[in-house]
Formats: C-alpha cells, structure tokens, sequence
C-alpha cells in the first residue's frame, strides 16, 4: 500500500490539508473555510474549534473525494497561524475567542513592556513587543476581562490547539513559542524573568517540543469525526512561515522566502543567532532543529489586494485583474499605494498608520490603480528587504510563494522591483508541503530536511530582472519611503473620526 502523509495548513481564512506520499507528490488536496470576526476596528477574532471543525471536514473530503486511504496515511504535521492566543480552562475548553496574529488592539500592553522591560525584552526574545504577538494579547485579557483570566489553565498557539483536539496531548514547537515572545531564544526555554516582570504565571506555558517530536497518535473520537485511523502518528510542526520556507527549500542563508499571503513576509535563513537586528526583524526558532530563521512582516499584503478587488472590481476573479494590470506601465501612470489597511509592523511599528492612494489624476483607469496595489505591496516587502542590506545580509536569490507567485505579471514586479531572481514553485503549497515534509522527517522516511526537499520540492519558472525595469523601481521606491512619514500624523488623527 502506497504511504502518504498530512500537511495541515491552518491559515486564517482557511485550513487546507495536502496528502503527499513519499516520492513528493501530491495525491489529495481539500479546504475549508470559516469565519474571521472582526467586531471592532483593528480587532481580528476566531473561534478554535471552526479550525477543528473545518480540518475534520476537509480531511473527510480528502478521504471520500479523493480516495485517500486512511491506513495509507502514516503520519501528519502541521503549518499554524501565528501569534494566535487561544486560552484553555481546568477542563481543557475553550474561554474565549482565539485573538489572532493582526489584531491591533494592543498598543496600551506593548507600551507597558517596553516601559517595563526596554532593551532587555528584545535581548532576551530577539523581537520587539508588538501588538500581533501573543505577549501583548495576553496581557489584553488580564487587564480587561479579569473573569476569563481567572479560568486561564493553558496557553496555546491555533496549531497546536488542533494538535491537542487530534491527539489529546498539549504542546507547543519552538518555532510558534519563540513568536509568543515569552520564551528565552537564546536556551529556548520559557523566560521567567518576562513572566515574573509582567505577572503572568509561568505555569500556563505548555510544554516544549522539536517541530519533528512525536506529539502523539490521532484519538479515536477524532478519527471517527474525521474518517481517519488511528494508526496515524502526528508531530509538532511548525509557524506557517518556518513550514513555508521548509516547503520553499530555503535552506541557506544566500536565499530568502518572500510570501504574500494575507500578511507579506521576507524570509531569511540563520545558521545561528551571530547577526543581531536588535528588533527592527524577527528573530524566530525554525523548524529545522537548531537553526533559526529572521522575518520582516507587512500586514495586509494580500488583503490589500483582496479589499481591493472586493471593493472596487467584485466581479472579475483575480487572475483577470491581476492580468489586466499588465496593461499598466511601470508606476501605473505616476500612482503609489501603500497597503498600511490594518496598520504596519515592519519597518513600521504603527498600528495607527493607514494605507493611501498617491498621485490621482483624471488620466489613470482601473488597471493603473489595480498595478498600484500589486506595485505598493511590492515595494512594501523590499522595505524589509532594505534591512538586510543594511545588516550586510548576502541574498542573491528569492522564492516566492502566495498570492504574488500565482501570477506571472506580479512575479515580473516582484523580480524587477527586488532587482533580483525570483521563482516560483510547481507545487505552489510552500506551507502545506513544508509541514508534509516535518511528517515525513519525523516518520524517519528521511535522513533529514535536505535530503526531504530533494524528493518532495519542484521548483518551476525562474523570473530574472529586467535592469531598465529595475532602475525605474529604484527611483519609485524613493518616492514610496517618502510617503509614511508624510502620512503618519494625518493617519492617527483621522482614528478619531471612525
């Protein structure tokens, strides 16, 4: 019988569950969606269990659909959301809605931390205190709804919740735990000296596991509700964006990931923790054991394109829009969008910023405004590429995966826009297949990460720049650094009106 294993991408409009057996090929493929709350400005909630309930059901279809054979499917892992903050009671149940990664309600408790705690967080976490990571979130509900503290038994990332309604035991990776910016990343254990500045009680930290730790076999009760076997052995896996760079094969620090989902990422690999960024990035664990990774964060990449298209072109799909923008020339005609819709995290730590169109005139038709937004975006992830310039980072080279790789106009922009290579994936699931590959490693069918990537990454077009395309990107991304800090004020003051 052909062996497969599950990589479970749990994102957050989403969760889609990939069977790929062990010559790297993808033999099922299902998804389902849920909701995203939002019942305030800047606030981003969920419920945990419509996460349990849609990997269920798109594990049901993978089955029944596409005829995977829940004996053939040896071992499964996942790739989570980040930051999440999902808080568990004395009997393991849900207190309150899961707090997601682009909530920005924060601002109060991330000031509290740096007033309490100053450099000395960033050196012990190797991040700053932001209002998307868990730290802040937490802090949020001791303050504000002392009846839900007072229940709080467990602290648990997205993943690691399914994890526990899969197997029954309660963990989490060290690649999630270091984007809770509660743990030490420098002897990866929880830190007490946070914990106890900020009185948070250690004892509601998990414990700790490798991303390729055996994490427990699937329950009964889960496997009835989801047609699985209990045969099936699970593993820690990882962040989206370490399973991401996994599944991308970014393996060596002359490459990075750059991913445009709902949040932009650039990803690049550390072999160690020599290069300090004092916080202007994030430094993370990875899931490749003892290795870390650095990422800049723009929220709403995707999103920007997706609020966007919803709002302005609802009735054409995505690869039309994106196409027609084609038909816009470098600059879309002197228009600059900045896609701060939900605030910034990097290079800008500003919940308050808001995105903006620039340069409007009477002249410019929908494709010029459609470039706009796929160019802002753009732009906004070579700000964070800036950063490893400046840090004397040697990237020569990127994958891109997401939304910005689905389309070859884009990819172009990526490539001229970066002044570098960039491909794509054949398998464009970079998440998804990294987490199959965390299964795979744990189950032992390889030696290690290299040897996985081997079997399992196909890599598809390489896209080169164009340098007269670059050259007129180098003078526009001058112009688009200029834009935040003329727009910052305004920004903030207009929060009053809404």
């Amino acid at each position: 019988m052909e062996k497969n294993v599950l990589g479970i991408d749990l994102g957050t409009g989403s969760v889609k569950v990939t069977a790929v057996n062990k010559l790297g090929d993808i033999v099922g493929q299902e998804s389902t969606s849920y909701p995203n709350p939002q019942p305030q400005p800047g606030w981003s909630e969920q419920n945990p269990n419509d996460w349990v309930n849609g990997t269920i059901a798109a594990i049901r279809k993978l089955v029944n659909d596409d005829n995977v054979d829940p004996v053939s499917i040896s071992g499964a892992s996942f790739s989570g959301q980040m930051h999440g903050l999902v808080l568990l009671d004395k009997n393991n149940q849900v207190i309150r809605p899961a707090i997601l990664w682009n909530d920005t309600r924060t601002t109060k408790q991330r000031k509290e931390i740096e007033d309490k705690l100053g450099k000395r967080f960033v050196e012990i976490t190797g991040n700053q205190p932001l209002e998307g990571f868990t730290i802040t979130k937490l802090l949020w509900v001791k303050e504000n709804e002392p009846e839900n503290w007072a229940k709080v038994k467990t602290l648990l990332l997205p993943k690691d919740y399914l994890c526990f309604k899969m197997t029954g035991n309660i963990a989490v990776d060290f690649s999630d735990a270091t984007g809770t910016t509660l743990l030490d990343i420098h002897d990866n254990k929880w830190s007490l000296e946070i914990c106890h500045a900020l009185g948070i009680p250690e004892k509601i930290l998990p414990p700790l596991i490798q991303s390729i730790d055996y994490a427990g076999n699937v329950i009964p009760d889960f496997a009835d509700e989801a047609d699985m076997s209990i045969v099936t052995k699970v593993y820690g896996g990882a962040a989206d964006n370490s399973a991401g760079a996994v599944g991308a094969g970014i393996m060596s620090p002359n490459n990075a990931l750059v991913s445009v989902g709902t949040s932009g990422v650039v990803l690049h690999h550390e072999v160690d923790l020599s290069t300090d960024y004092g916080g202007r990035l994030q430094m993370e664990d990875h899931s490749i054991p003892n290795t870390y990774y650095s990422m800049g964060v723009t929220l709403a990449a995707g999103d920007s394109l997706t609020w966007y298209k919803n709002t302005f072109v609802p009735d054409e799909d995505f690869t039309e829009m994106t196409d027609e923008a084609g038909n816009s020339p470098i600059g879309a005609n002197g228009l600059l969008f900045t896609p701060y819709i939900a605030g910034e995290r990097m290079p800008h730590a500003d919940s308050q910023i808001r995105g903006s169109f620039v340069g409007i005139d009477r002249t410019q038709v929908r494709r010029d405004f459609t470039r706009a937004v796929m160019e802002g975006i753009t732009f906004s992830l070579r700000d964070i590429l800036t950063i490893y310039d400046e840090m004397g980072a040697t990237i020569d080279h990127v994958t891109s995966i997401g939304g910005g790789a689905k389309s070859a106009v884009w990819t172009q922009i990526q490539a001229d826009i970066f002044d570098k290579p960039v491909t794509t994936l054949k398998n464009e699931q970079g998440p998804g297949i990294g987490a199959a590959m965390i299964a795979a490693v744990g189950l032992g069918w390889f030696t290690g990460f290299p040897a996985c990537a081997d079997q399992f990454i196909k890599f598809g077009k390489t896209y080169e720049p164009i340098q007269a395309n670059a050259d007129k990107y180098a003078k526009l991304f001058k112009i688009y650094q200029q834009i935040y800090p003329q727009t910052k004020k305004i920004s903030h003051e207009l929060q009053d009106f809404r």
